[in-house]
């Protein structure tokens, strides 16, 4: 996939379901939760059970969603994620190995980033795009906002901190998308496996920020 049509996608669709689970059944309810409720755009977090498995199968089940990872740590982990069919690549972290390789296989990686610095860094480096994290300590959209005036030509993709209620403040700020993970997938809802209550509130979120329906 090309950086254009991802930067695409994310302006298409301007939200990432990201999925963290400790075990691969739920993750795979989750998923198809977020994509019952209209949600294309679906991250699952390394970190999660039997990830590779995970990815492989939601490509398979899921065509129409665009599937992905995130928390890569290092090289190896990069190159798994690939080869299991990862679509696009989230760091928590500045490293321009990885950023180099995932270039080189023709996949877009989202570096996380905090200072200026730390962003002009991971965008020079060949970056897709850059994942503000953890937001909501930096300043929340406020930050994003003060970014635009020096770094607006590069586009940011907030994450830890943003809701169902504060989405809509970041990408008036000027965020290309957001990812959102536990204020989508609320532990009480996924408790009593109320998917329908879960692809709801996906669906709420879609309408409150004009995405278009699949």
């Amino acid at each position: 996939m090309s950086n254009q049509f991802w930067l695409t996608l994310l302006q298409q669709h301007r939200f990432i379901a990201v999925i963290r689970s400790p075990w691969p059944s739920l993750g795979h309810k989750m998923a198809q939760a977020a994509a019952l409720g209209g949600l294309s755009l679906i991250e699952i977090t390394w970190n999660s059970e039997r990830a590779p498995e995970l990815i492989s199968q939601l490509r398979t089940e899921l065509p129409h969603c665009i599937i992905g990872t995130g928390t890569l740590l290092n090289l190896e982990q990069l190159e798994q994620a690939i080869e299991a069919g990862a679509q696009f690549l989230f760091t928590p972290h500045v490293n321009l190995t990885l950023i180099a390789a995932a270039v080189k296989a023709g996949v877009p990686i989202v570096p996380g980033a905090l200072t200026p610095t730390e962003i002009v860094t991971a965008w020079e480096a060949g970056a897709s795009c850059i994942k503000v994290f953890p937001i909501q300590a930096a300043g929340g959209a406020s930050y994003i906002k003060a970014l635009q005036g020096p770094l607006g030509h590069i586009p940011l993709i907030p994450t830890g901190g943003v809701s169902l209620e504060n989405a809509q403040e970041f990408l008036n700020a000027g965020a290309i998308a957001v990812g959102l993970s536990g204020e989508l997938f609320p532990k009480a809802l996924i408790a009593t496996e109320d998917w329908k209550a879960i692809a709801q509130r996906a669906r709420t979120l879609r309408e409150q920020l004009a995405i278009p329906a699949k």
